[in-house]
């Protein structure tokens, strides 16, 4: 089986299609909805941002790849998933599994890093507004994204690798929307060792680390917020922090209650609800959380729609 692993068959079995027809069709058109939503929102964002000369900082370069990364992230998942719903043909190939997997967990990390950069931007920005452009310089900035983006490329690979790991035995039926990593181990029988070893440096070096440094950050934010004086100032402070709160709870905490959660047949709804969020519901969020509850965005946004 291990050498004929480029031709492995698996059928992605979500958890609505042996539901009944009228939910099928209202998950069908959720999704399709989530995809269209994201996908314009986020394009928004990224033209609004390179269109306005104003909108040139650091802040919104790191809003811009942030809304290119949830465009990939949605396009690797949901437009192969509406194929399997309207074609009624779950099956997919362990080599195009294999490339899911890949762009997936490239996005994914790539995410994680630019959230966290942008947890030091607001960061340097409240706590040290005299020094924030020479801090964050355009040189800085761009080396910033470089480093979110490689350290995808890497992560991802050394991901995939351990996929390539795995044994499988008998069932071939993932129980997810998409072809995702820990759906497989959750089937495999063997190779996971390296997998756990792999997930578990990750989850330290992406997950508790950036949320430690900013929750450290946070409560040094707050701090010199609740010494502002301006109520307008708090106000406006509180905001910008309090959006990527936001995401960053949902993001972290869904992602790694799927990931930590020991495989179970007794879990595969949970989890797959729960990947919904952070792969799809937040992805579509982001743009509106972040920029277009922003004076500045709106404002640019509707100087390209009156000219």
């Amino acid at each position: 089986m291990e050498s004929n692993k480029s031709m492995l068959e698996f059928h992605i079995l979500p958890f609505f299609v042996n539901a009944g027809n009228n939910l099928f069709i209202f998950s069908t058109v959720f999704f399709f909805l989530i995809y269209l939503i994201g996908f314009l929102a986020n394009l928004i964002i990224i033209t609004v941002i390179c269109l306005d000369l104003h909108l040139h900082t650091p802040m919104y370069l790191f809003l811009c790849n942030l809304s290119i990364i949830d465009i990939c992230y949605t396009t690797i998942i949901i437009p192969k998933l509406l194929f399997i719903l309207f074609s009624g043909n779950n099956t997919i190939f362990f080599v195009e599994c294999f490339t899911q997997i890949y762009f997936f967990f490239l996005a994914d990390i790539t995410e994680i890093t630019v959230i966290f950069i942008m947890a030091f931007d607001r960061y340097v920005a409240i706590c040290h507004p005299l020094d924030y452009h020479s801090i964050l310089n355009k040189k800085i900035c761009i080396l910033l994204i470089m480093v979110a983006w490689i350290c995808g490329c890497l992560n991802s690979s050394f991901f995939t690798i351990s996929i390539l790991k795995l044994v499988f035995c008998s069932t071939f039926t993932i129980h997810q929307f998409f072809c995702d990593a820990k759906a497989l181990i959750n089937i495999s029988c063997a190779g996971t060792e390296m997998f756990y070893i792999v997930l578990y440096v990750q989850f330290f070096l992406f997950g508790v680390f950036p949320v430690i440094c900013n929750l450290i950050s946070y409560l040094k934010i707050i701090k010199v917020i609740l010494g502002i004086k301006s109520k307008d100032g708090k106000r406006k402070a509180f905001s910008t922090c309090s959006s990527h709160l936001i995401v960053m709870i949902i993001y972290y905490g869904s992602s790694s209650v799927v990931y930590l959660m020991p495989p179970s047949d007794h879990y595969d709804l949970l989890q797959q609800i729960l990947t919904v969020f952070y792969t799809t519901v937040v992805p579509m969020l982001n743009p509106l959380i972040y920029s277009l509850r922003n004076k500045d965005v709106k404002n640019s946004l509707c100087k390209l729609t009156t000219h």
